[in-house]
């Protein structure tokens, strides 16, 4: 887990600082782009919880059942 971490992290948090910008500073043409950007750092939000959280969950559940069965 801990090898994996840092390069998922740094992925995730360049592509979501890159990002930031155009969703939160005001400016000419920056609505057009709002709603794209929101959608964008929302999925890369939500996409490394379960790169994280669920998807290690998932593979030691079958990683018992696979050792029993």
């Amino acid at each position: 887990m801990h090898l994996r971490l840092r390069p998922i992290l740094m992925s995730t948090l360049t592509s979501l600082f890159g990002m930031l910008p155009l969703l939160l500073v005001p400016g000419a043409g920056t609505e057009l782009y709002r709603g794209l950007a929101g959608v964008i750092v929302g999925g890369l939000a939500v996409s490394t919880l379960f790169t994280l959280i669920l998807l290690p969950s998932l593979l030691r559940i079958g990683e018992t059942k696979q050792v029993a069965g």
